[in-house]
Parts: C-alpha cells; sequence; structure tokens
C-alpha cells in the first residue's frame, strides 16, 4: 500500500546513495511519554521500511515512562499485543554523524492495517489539531527552546547530580554564571559536536545560553512555518544532546527540576499564525495595540490552562519546577515583555507578533504541547474569548492568584484530565484514555514506593 504519511521510497534511496557508511537505522516512534522507542534496523531493510512500513506492536504506545506496559490503556493484552503499521515521517530521515559506525535515524508514525492514524499515537493529535487551525485559513509556525542541565556521570559526596566540570581543562562551576560565557566556552568539546550534528540533521539550531542554574544551558530553535516540523526538531535535539553528552561522559538531564535549590528546566513554545499569502495573522498595526486574533488566542490558552497542565507537567518531578521568581508561572496569567507570566508576547518587530507559551517543562512530550495549545488556540477564537488585561511588572506578586480550579499537584492535574472534555477532544479519545492511564500507573508506583525521606521523617520519630 502507499505509504498514508506520505513518504516516498526515492527518500531512502537518496539517503543511501548519499551516505555509502550507514551501516544501519535508528527507526524512533514517540511514544506518550516523548521518549524515542523502536528498533535498529540494517541498511538493506531501510527501502522494504519506505516501501512497506514496518509491524510495531502497539503496547509501544502503552507503556509507562520506564517502558513497562500499562495494561490499562487497551493498548496491551487486552488486544493481544497486536502488531500496526509504523510508516517513516517524511523529511525525517537523517544521519547520525556522532555514531560508530555510523548510522542513520528516521522518525516513524503509527497506523491502522488500512493506513488509517493510529489514534493513541500523539503526533497524530497535533496534525489534526493543526488540520483544524488550516481550515480556518490559518497554518500555525513556530520553535520550542530546550534546557537541560549537564551533569557529570557520578554524583557528589552528598548523593546528589553535581554540575559537569569544564571539558577543556576540567574546572568545577558550582555557581549559576547565568549568560557566563566562559561558563559556555568550556563546554565548547561538546557543543561543537551538538552544532555539527544539527548540521547534519538539518536541525535548524541557532543561540547557546549558559542558563538561571548551575551546569544548566538552552539551546534554540529557529522558527518553522510548519509547527509539526517544530516539534520533530525539538525530539531530535533532545536525543542528539543525550547521545553526544554521553560520549562526553557526562549526563544531558532533561528532567523539569533535577536540583531543588535552582529553576527547573522548560520547553517554552513560540508560535505565530501564518495565513495563505504568508502575512503573519498576529501581526499589529501602527497603533501598536495586540489584534482580536492574537488576543483570543491567549484567552484560549488561559481558558483551557488548568485543564492541560497534566500535558504540560506529566510527573510527578514536573510540579516541584513551579517555584515563584525561578521562571516558572505559577497562573495563567499574561503579559507583553514579560517572563513572569504564563503566555508572554515577547518585543520584537509588530509584523513578527508572536506568542510565548511558558508552561511546559522540557519532561513534556512537544507533539502533545503542540495539540494542546493548538486546540486551546483554536477555542480562544471560535469563542472570541477575551485574556482580561495583561500583567504588568512582576507577575509573582501581581495579585492574580490561580482559579479555584487550578491543579496544585500532580494528583489535582490527573484528577482535572480525566474529567476535562476540553482534553479529550484535543487529544482524540483514545490517546486520553491511554494517556490518563499511564500517568494513573507512574503515579501508583511512586506513591506505593517508601523512599529514603520518608526514612528520615519517619522512622525513628513517629
Amino acid at each position: 500500500m502507499p505509504s498514508p504519511a506520505g513518504a516516498l521510497v526515492s527518500e531512502a534511496e537518496e539517503f543511501l546513495a548519499r551516505h555509502p557508511s550507514i551501516e544501519a537505522i535508528d527507526v524512533v516512534l514517540i511514544d506518550a511519554n516523548g521518549i524515542g522507542r523502536g528498533k535498529i534496523i540494517r541498511r538493506h531493510e531501510l527501502i522494504s521500511l519506505f516501501n512497506s512500513g514496518r509491524h510495531l506492536p502497539l503496547s509501544i504506545l502503552g507503556l509507562d515512562v520506564t517502558g513497562e506496559d500499562v495494561e490499562d490503556t487497551g493498548l496491551v493484552w487486552s488486544v493481544g499485543d497486536a502488531d500496526r503499521l509504523a510508516w517513516p515521517v517524511p523529511g525525517t530521515l537523517k544521519p547520525m554523524p556522532w555514531t560508530t559506525p555510523p548510522r542513520g535515524q528516521v522518525l516513524l508514525s503509527l497506523y491502522e492495517l488500512d493506513g488509517q492514524p493510529m489514534a493513541a499515537d500523539p503526533r497524530h493529535a497535533m496534525q489534526r489539531q493543526i488540520d483544524a487551525l488550516t481550515r480556518r485559513g490559518m497554518k500555525p509556525a513556530g520553535a520550542f527552546e530546550l534546557e537541560f542541565f549537564l551533569f557529570d556521570a557520578r554524583r557528589g559526596p552528598d548523593g546528589l547530580p553535581r554540575p559537569a566540570a569544564a571539558l577543556i581543562d576540567g574546572k568545577q562551576a558550582p555557581q549559576t554564571q547565568v549568560y557566563g560565557l566562559d561558563k559556555l566556552d568550556g563546554m565548547q568539546p561538546m557543543f561543537a559536536d551538538v552544532y555539527e550534528g544539527a548540521r547534519a540533521q538539518d536541525i535548524p539550531l541557532e543561540t547557546l545560553i549558559s542558563e538561571y542554574a548551575p551546569g544548566q544551558y538552552e539551546l534554540t530553535l529557529h522558527y518553522r512555518n510548519d509547527l509539526a516540523r517544530a516539534a520533530d526538531d525539538l525530539i531530535c535535539l533532545k536525543r542528539l544532546v543525550r547521545a553526544v553528552a554521553r560520549r562526553h561522559k557526562i549526563i544531558a538531564c532533561f528532567m523539569a527540576k533535577p536540583l531543588a535549590a535552582c529553576a527547573g528546566s522548560g520547553m517554552h513554545l513560540h508560535v505565530s499564525m501564518a495565513e495563505d499569502s504568508g502575512r503573519n495573522l498576529f501581526a499589529e498595526g501602527p497603533s501598536e495595540t495586540l489584534n482580536d486574533i492574537l488576543r483570543h488566542a491567549i484567552g484560549g490558552m488561559l481558558g483551557a490552562m488548568a485543564d492541560s497542565m497534566l500535558v504540560f507537567a506529566p510527573h510527578a518531578n514536573s510540579w516541584r519546577r513551579f517555584v515563584a521568581r525561578s521562571y516558572a508561572p505559577l497562573t495563567p496569567t499574561w503579559g507583553v515583555n514579560n517572563r513572569s507570566v504564563a503566555i508572554r508576547v515577547p518585543a520584537g518587530p509588530l509584523a513578527a507578533r508572536r506568542f510565548e507559551h511558558r508552561v511546559a517543562g522540557v519532561d513534556a512530550n512537544p507533539h502533545l504541547i503542540a495539540a494542546t495549545v493548538l486546540a486551546a488556540v483554536e477555542s480562544g477564537l471560535a469563542g472570541r474569548i477575551d485574556p482580561g488585561p495583561p500583567v504588568t511588572g512582576n507577575g509573582y506578586e501581581s495579585g492574580v492568584g490561580p482559579p479555584a480550579d487550578m491543579p496544585h499537584d500532580w494528583a489535582g492535574a490527573i484528577l482535572r484530565a480525566r474529567k476535562s472534555s476540553f482534553l479529550r477532544a484535543a487529544l482524540g479519545e483514545t490517546l486520553h484514555r491511554s494517556f490518563l492511564a499511564i500517568k494513573d500507573a507512574e503515579s501508583y508506583r511512586i506513591a506505593s514506593t517508601v523512599s529514603e525521606l520518608d526514612y528520615q521523617l519517619y522512622l525513628d520519630n513517629v
């Protein structure tokens, strides 16, 4: 059957001709937690993958963060651990120059055996929301930002992760050094390899920043006219950074909050909206007042935020990131040129107007973030939702508190998501059910585990 994903066998043929030394290819399906699952196939199998797809067990989309089956997803034994067909995502077949012997990589999406999209695949949920805006004559464009930590392979004397020493001279850097150039210089051997890998994979990697915690960094990506491609950029960049760090014998950490006393890591999403002519529909006139399309989009995102928090903060650790004055938003607020709010309208040329969604942690799935944010934008446009006045000054002290129904922790987010008709529509019935089942299983595992902190607090005190 022809590829329902639209990939052509000529892409595989040209790739093999350009890269005669590549011996194997990573085939990568992204699960609900944003984790790449799949296989490594040999070079001679690639043409068959593009011609006929590849059978993969449906249960790949029913795994928790550790790779354990979650039967309540309805994707494992209740369907006999049956196969579906995975097809290559067009344009994602790229070399991985950091591997020895050299390998390639291609992203996959999962389909039913008759070619219909498999509804538990997060990529299809994202594409459905892009299509909904396309029917309005709008094309979402944008880019994600990637914040992360680099840690030594061995933990410190206190048992906690410690910032990776500079690769050029072994110098330790226990201070924050936000925007510190010497800190970046010390890690240049690794980042040079990251930029080389990004060029090979056509990832539009741009600015490198020393962020607001010891060992924390940020990489920014150039705008894509296709938001689905932008989400794939983020997926591929995380795999690239993790793999290159490993080869330099350090750990790239994508936990939302790995250090209790320091800022966490976000995955900010920048979005503009183009019409068919290419004009930015969020652009303003000379009056410099936000136009109604952007205002209603913001209103939709604020209105759906409580329902969406499990997507933006999907793990127990995610919720430790939400601390005042740590560049993580605490309430559904918005503002212009203000980093203390959840939805920021950045400064810049009026013709390039966009919003920055600052809520999600780096541990979230970018396909689900895109799906949920775009669904909220569409609801704001459909309902012409007024976002209210922007926050000025310090958003943490603005007096605007969280709504009464805003979840305050992971358990509350799971409960809110389960009841949410908005999230069920944004993700689709099948993905909504399976995602909630995965989060329930992970929550039970944590709740039933007796931790070291339990012993410290209670062992001989109660």
